[in-house]
């Protein structure tokens, strides 16, 4: 019996992919009749059962085979887990949504045989024209960050956000160390990694449409885009959750500062009452947001969103007693409402962003 690795190990980053799954399998064996290939699903905890499906799949075909993620979130960092675990010459990524053409699996795979090339890109713009299967926004948003991608980071490639690409195994084992586990845009990503110094290659392909389950591309995709590009930039001097933290807290500021000149207005009860209020308000502001951008890739709902809110209301008592009693001790001292309002938020502030990076969300 043959015991050696495959020549190709083909990446399928999934979630929520179950009926895409089997039809996107049965195509790359189509495509690729002549290579010895496995494919390699990296799910992330679907609650669809899309592992389940993976695992049913290569009970019949030792081929496939699926690693399932708890606790992981994140295109990227699946994709690395993925290619890190191959021991194939060559390895692939494409979406398991069947709009990447499994037919330029083949394609690629030549090109790299050849030599000359260490990773080769499947692009929507080598001919000028917009990829087919998106809309005009996106279609857009996707040229601009092209532009930007290339203008900031200087990647040479027409398409640097595309997802369907295919490289020498080895190149991952040098790049990984420097390489995101956050976001979607890999390619981009290992192509700035490279500094310039990888080989690269693109093919033209045509962008179909999705068959089955929902894109998941949404906003949050434009803040893994300002979160690699803010990476890349600062060589990762700069903490992006850390910057989205502040910016989400600022806007809580706001909020805290409304609320307490709301009830500062209506005169009803003690400083001290207002103050600790617009305190609760402004921490529940902060928690709300951080979920849905800051803490994205750990996004609660549900039941855990719930009772989330309540840790981090309870954890961040503390902070407000300090923010509380600095307030008071402030607005003693020159009886301006504002400024004592403000001293006590920014202490609330730091509080809340080790909380809840130590707690609330690690602990979820």
């Amino acid at each position: 019996m043959d015991q050696k690795a495959p020549e190709l190990t083909i990446i399928l980053p999934t979630f929520n992919e179950r009926d895409n799954l089997p039809v996107l399998v049965e195509r790359i064996g189509r495509a690729l009749p002549a290579v010895d290939w496995e494919i390699l699903v990296v799910d992330d905890n679907s609650p669809d059962g899309t592992s389940t499906v993976a695992r049913a799949l290569g009970q019949n075909d030792r081929r496939i085979r699926c690693i399932r993620r708890i606790g992981r979130r994140g295109l990227a960092g699946a994709c690395i887990e993925g290619m890190l675990a191959s021991q194939a010459a060559y390895v692939a990524v494409m979406d398991a949504d069947l709009q990447h053409d499994e037919t330029q699996l083949m394609v690629m795979l030549e090109k790299l045989r050849e030599g000359g090339s260490d990773l080769v890109a499947a692009s929507r713009y080598i001919d000028g024209k917009t990829a087919e299967g998106f809309s005009t926004t996106r279609a857009r948003a996707s040229h601009w960050s092209t532009a930007i991608a290339r203008g900031l980071l200087k990647v040479d490639l027409t398409d640097p956000m595309s997802g369907f690409f295919m490289l020498r195994r080895d190149v991952i084992d040098t790049l990984a160390p420097d390489l995101s586990t956050q976001g979607f845009k890999i390619l981009l990503d290992i192509a700035a990694t490279g500094g310039g110094k990888l080989r690269i290659a693109e093919i033209p392909f045509v962008f179909g449409a999705r068959l089955h389950g929902e894109s998941k591309l949404d906003a949050r995709v434009a803040l893994d885009f300002g979160q690699l590009l803010l990476a890349k930039a600062t060589n990762d001097r700069i903490s992006f959750r850390f910057v989205m933290f502040c910016l989400v807290g600022l806007t809580g500021v706001g909020v805290h500062m409304l609320a307490l000149w709301s009830l500062h207005s209506l005169a009803l009860g003690t400083f001290s009452v207002h103050q600790a209020i617009a305190t609760a308000i402004a921490i529940a502001w902060n928690f709300v947001f951080n979920n849905a951008f800051t803490y994205r890739d750990q996004r609660l709902t549900g039941w855990p969103f719930i009772k989330g809110l309540i840790e981090f209301e309870l954890i961040c008592a503390v902070g407000a007693i300090s923010n509380v009693g600095i307030a008071n001790l402030l607005y003693g001292q020159d009886s301006i409402w504002w400024i004592a309002g403000l001293g006590g938020a920014v202490m609330g502030a730091v509080w809340n962003y080790a909380v809840s990076a130590a707690f609330v969300w690690r602990s979820n």
